[in-house]
């Protein structure tokens, strides 16, 4: 049986497992071995137990355990037998005690009506349907709009077979959250082009990936359940979800970059920019991005750029198009010296054999990062050398798990300032522009930063615009950027400008700092005062100080 647990404590990795009986691993599969053996066959372990039987195997483990003590009889006759019963946040996945209404972690109530309504439920009362409901904007009628998007129910048949202790947190859940807010405000059906979507050919995934893991992504579907890696699975129809996700990808690029619409967005699951030449890992299967950008260049287009914002790098992409100097990838994460999943995207990996500089990472120090930091970078990094470069076509990997409450990234990015970078990069090549779901796994955060994207792709102005054109960065923010700027200026010369004002706004922060640290050092208030009459004037003065 193989035992998994979310990682809540955010240290960098995406899941942690224990491997304590048999599964199936493709790992062998996509080395060449197409066949269906009877040992690769998946097998329903014996610890396929819901949860009365775990409770009821516990409760016999407890009875194995009494003790006969005749004195304590009357008093076990009367008292009542006690269940332990938890649930799991729908919005978070968190397990909670039975006796609780309201998510420890996030708040949400466990009858909330997010499933049904989306963000716009509350998340402090059980469903009982929505008494105000988002005004629906006026505008364009899906018949004449110039944004589309890809959704298909079949994708949501993907799902991790074993009903285990807490779910996994790529969920189909996650999908239903976003349709349902598109839904409930108006958006989607209703202001946006449905595409119809359809299977990716071999031939057409091969352009990305070995046709070994094309063939072992597709046997899958022979398989009761299988594991690419302890936390990537797959079920009887895994291999069709990630083939309409991919169809969709290249669908909408070729429709955007036609001009039969101007952008577009990728209602898709499974996500895809872990995804390598030869290996599915980190929850994804087939790289939709990369599949999108190769079927844009098929289309015409020269260059294309993809930025990736989800809080995890995107290695898979990275990898596939290290050595293109036709498509520049950038991505903006966590990556805290190598030690939050999946380890790679330092600022010093910058392509390799006559490509440098056509991969540019920011990597973020450490967790809790904000609006103001990505804001920043993106005035800093993504625009002047995305400017410079000049696609013809954009792509986002827009992973919403660096949004605030997201239980994998611990971040603080909130819907508006998702809309606010969709806005700046879509002043790009004429807005040509395809944003594609990767990760997030907090419903209410993911659903809401969605809409808000499509929003702004639909020509709204971003959410909450009362963002700072002008921003400042955290002080882990301000020292990756600069990082960044002085590795990535040796290929895009017009960062010399720029970086050297901010080493000059660096080392006055150092100097102010400096100063601070002086004062404090100096003025000191008498620690006896802390216990005797002046106590509150040894409290007042320490926080001034």
């Amino acid at each position: 049986m193989v035992v998994e647990t979310l990682d809540s404590s955010c240290d960098g990795s995406k899941r942690k497992h224990a491997n304590g009986g048999e599964e199936t691993h493709l790992d062998e599969l996509s080395n060449g071995d197409n066949g269906v053996s009877s040992t690769k066959r998946a097998r329903v372990s014996r610890g396929e137990m819901t949860f009365q039987d775990i409770y009821d195997a516990d409760a016999l483990l407890n009875e194995e355990d009494e003790e006969d003590d005749s004195d304590w009889e009357p008093l076990q006759q009367q008292m009542m037998p006690v269940e332990f019963v938890r649930w799991c946040c729908v919005n978070c996945t968190m397990s909670n005690p039975g006796d609780m209404v309201h998510c420890y972690i996030c708040g949400e109530h466990k009858e909330s009506g997010i499933l049904r309504h989306g963000y716009l439920a509350s998340p402090f009362f059980k469903d009982t349907g929505l008494t105000e409901v988002e005004e629906k904007c006026g505008g364009s009628s899906s018949a004449t709009s110039s944004t589309a998007v890809g959704f298909d129910e079949r994708m949501l048949l993907h799902s991790e077979f074993e009903v285990k202790a807490q779910p996994h947190p790529e969920r189909p859940d996650r999908l239903r959250a976003i349709a349902a807010s598109l839904a409930t405000a108006g958006v989607f059906p209703g202001r946006c082009l449905p595409i119809h979507a359809r299977e990716i050919t071999k031939q057409e995934l091969q352009m990305v990936h070995t046709s070994e893991l094309v063939d072992a992504v597709n046997i899958t579907s022979q398989l009761l359940y299988s594991y690419f890696t302890t936390d990537t699975y797959a079920n009887e129809y895994s291999a069709r979800a990630a083939r309409l996700a991919a169809g969709l990808c290249a669908d909408l690029a070729t429709e955007i970059y036609s001009g039969r619409v101007k952008n577009g967005f990728a209602l898709v699951r499974p996500p895809g920019h872990h995804a390598g030449i030869k290996h599915a890992m980190g929850f994804c299967l087939h790289n939709n991005a990369a599949v999108a950008a190769l079927v844009a260049q098929a289309a015409g287009a020269r260059k294309v750029l993809i930025v990736d914002w989800d809080v995890h790098h995107g290695n898979g992409t990275q990898e596939i198009f290290e050595q293109n100097k036709s498509v520049l990838y950038i991505s903006l994460h966590r990556h805290e010296g190598g030690n939050f999943y999946p380890g790679t995207g330092a600022a010093d990996e910058v392509g390799t054999n006559g490509a440098e500089g056509y991969c540019v990472n920011v990597p973020w120090s450490c967790g809790g990062v904000g609006d103001k930091d990505y804001i920043y970078a993106f005035q800093h990094v993504v625009l002047p050398i995305a400017s410079a470069f000049s696609p013809d076509f954009v792509i986002v990997s827009a992973g919403f798990d660096a949004a605030r409450g997201d239980p994998l990234g611990c971040c603080d990015v909130t819907p508006a300032g998702y809309s606010r970078m969709t806005q700046m990069l879509g002043d790009i090549c004429g807005g040509k522009m395809l944003v594609i779901l990767e990760g997030g796994y907090n419903l209410r955060s993911i659903s809401s930063s969605a809409t808000a994207v499509i929003k702004v792709l639909l020509g709204e102005n971003p959410e909450n615009d009362d963002l700072p054109i002008a921003t400042t960065p955290s002080k882990a923010g301000l020292e990756t950027v600069i990082e960044v700027m002085n590795i990535q200026m040796k290929f895009w010369p017009s960062l010399a400008t720029a970086y050297s004002k901010l080493l000059s706004e660096w080392e006055t922060r150092l100097i102010e700092n400096k100063k601070n640290q002086v004062k404090r050092k100096l003025v000191r208030v008498p620690t006896w005062w802390k216990w005797g009459r002046k106590k509150f004037m040894y409290r007042f003065l320490s926080a001034r100080i």
